[in-house]
């Protein structure tokens, strides 16, 4: 609260007075720091172009990573098919092999043909006596004693071709 009328002097106030006359007299030179370019040289710079900077790494490690990463699928899918090209060249070459095997076998392995080198190369001939067993008959083991001679010969020996009667009808050489 403040009285009217009522003013306390300050004993000190000629001497505050007589000092602020002083000082402007005097020439004013103030020190003001980091108020410059020089002091914004010197700060560095800011947090926020240092995380700009930081997100943008970031980013770009990242694309990088992933085109790496596809460049690695890339090359791997290149490699798989080039192996699957070769793989399946090999395949073909191995089923015409086969096949070509298999003619071979089935030239070579003509009865026709066998009887023929035998007769012609050896002099062998086939027999024209032949043994008949009966195993159904349980009598027929004391009868087998016998040899039975039927004349079943032929001139080329297609008999003899297989177990269940199929004959080959030409000589394939």
């Amino acid at each position: 609260m403040r009285y009217q009328g009522s003013e306390a002097m300050s004993m000190g106030a000629a001497e505050r007075r007589r000092e602020r006359l002083e000082r402007q007299e005097a020439p004013s030179f103030e020190v003001v720091t980091g108020g410059g370019l020089d002091a914004r040289a010197r700060a560095g710079v800011s947090p926020v172009f240092v995380a700009r900077l930081r997100a943008a790494l970031v980013v770009f490690a990242a694309l990088l990573a992933l085109g790496m990463a596809r460049v690695a699928l890339s090359s791997a899918t290149i490699s798989l098919l080039s192996s699957n090209a070769q793989l399946s060249s090999q395949i073909e070459s191995a089923e015409a092999l086969n096949d070509q095997l298999r003619v071979q076998r089935s030239v070579l392995s003509s009865n026709a043909r066998i009887s023929r080198i035998a007769t012609q190369n050896y002099g062998m001939v086939l027999s024209g006596d032949f043994v008949t067993v009966d195993v159904s008959d349980p009598g027929a083991a004391d009868d087998a004693d016998g040899a039975s001679t039927d004349g079943a010969t032929t001139a080329d020996g297609e008999a003899a071709q297989s177990a269940d009667g199929t004959q080959a009808s030409s000589d394939v050489a």
